[in-house]
């Protein structure tokens, strides 16, 4: 590996973000660190080292994969047993106020907990732009606790493209909880339901029917919803907003097999219902364990992973190949010249009618 290869990696992602945006001085480039390194790293709890690692799976340089795939191998043994929590909900329901007052609650129990905030992509610098860390500033210093902003890089739905690893990873480091939030725009939902054990919508009340659509699309993935805010004068419309939740989820089947979805009241201000709302979740793992459910979740995750990481490569590999670049270029002329239907051209550039474009 190249002096070139071995530089480039730092950490965290609104680090870059600042730097790009000239708010801070440039620092030096990190080395990579040894597969050892960071294995034994991660192992004995080293934040700093969990940090590194995680930017080295997320890393794009195919120089950086070997060692980010020989990592995650040799780590695979130690990960799985944490619970996996994927949280969502509409703009503006309190989603990062929730996360901190759970995560403390979870820390304040013994638990260890990780939180994977995916932000939306900045357009300019491509690093985080919702700054999880500062919107978590008391769970963010705890000690058994790590935050992990990550930008989504413009992946479909908004959800980071080395999620799995990276919840890996934090349960090879000892976290047995590992809270995963969305930007909450469609289809996160979709893949973060597919990545985690339980899955939580959060809601407010009165929000308004321009949320509507919103809300009965990721209503029939959640295990539970809950609504935030519960507290002062805002009480009584939580409570109807439960009440209307519930009814609603009444006519849906269940999103877990054997569990019923039901709507909580939680003020993650004030506290208020957090404590109930965490026994709900183990409740949950309870049950499901015991009937199989959980082992089978996480048996057809492992699946998906697979065959959605064969079409990834595949897409990667279909775009590397020689010539493609110039393939596309002369076939998108004929397209929008109108020269050439557009199934045609598909047709072609999978080899079903040859490899060159129509004259």
């Amino acid at each position: 590996m190249s002096e070139c290869d071995i530089k480039g990696l730092s950490d965290p992602e609104e680090q870059r973000s600042a730097e790009s945006s000239n708010l801070l001085p440039p620092r030096p480039r990190r080395s990579l660190l040894s597969k050892e390194e960071y294995c034994g790293g991660i192992l004995g709890g080293n934040l700093g080292v969990l940090a590194r690692a995680l930017t080295l799976i997320e890393s794009n340089a195919p120089a950086h994969q070997p060692l980010a795939q020989a990592v995650l191998a040799e780590l695979l043994p130690q990960t799985g047993k944490a619970l996996r929590v994927g949280i969502t909900g509409v703009p503006g329901a309190g989603k990062s106020t929730l996360i901190e007052s759970l995560g403390l609650h979870l820390v304040e129990r013994g638990h260890r907990v990780a939180v994977l905030a995916v932000d939306p992509s900045s357009t300019v610098s491509k690093g985080s732009i919702l700054g999880d860390k500062t919107r978590m500033e008391k769970l963010a210093h705890h000690p058994q606790a790590f935050i992990r902003p990550s930008p989504s890089g413009g992946t479909l739905g908004g959800v980071a493209r080395k999620s799995r690893e990276s919840i890996l990873l934090c349960e090879a480091a000892g976290f047995d909880v590992i809270l995963v939030e969305t930007v909450g725009v469609g289809q996160s939902e979709v893949t973060i339901r597919a990545m985690t054990d339980f899955f939580l919508f959060l809601a407010i009340a009165g929000a308004g029917d321009e949320l509507q659509g919103i809300k009965k699309g990721v209503l029939e993935l959640a295990d539970v919803v809950v609504v935030n805010k519960a507290d002062g004068d805002n009480l009584r419309r939580a409570r109807l907003a439960k009440g209307e939740y519930n009814r609603v989820l009444s006519f849906l089947a269940p999103a877990t097999e054997g569990w019923e979805t039901k709507a909580r009241l939680v003020s993650a201000l004030t506290g208020a219902g957090i404590a109930e709302l965490w026994e709900h979740v183990e409740t949950f793992r309870s049950a499901t364990t015991h009937s199989g459910v959980f082992g089978k979740r996480r048996q057809s995750q492992q699946i998906e992973w697979f065959r959605s990481a064969i079409e990834a490569a595949a897409l990667e590999a279909f775009y590397a190949a020689p010539g493609r670049r110039e393939q596309l270029k002369a076939l998108e002329g004929a397209v929008s010249a109108g020269q050439l239907p557009v199934t045609a051209a598909v047709r072609q550039v999978i080899g079903a009618e040859g490899n060159q474009p129509s004259k």
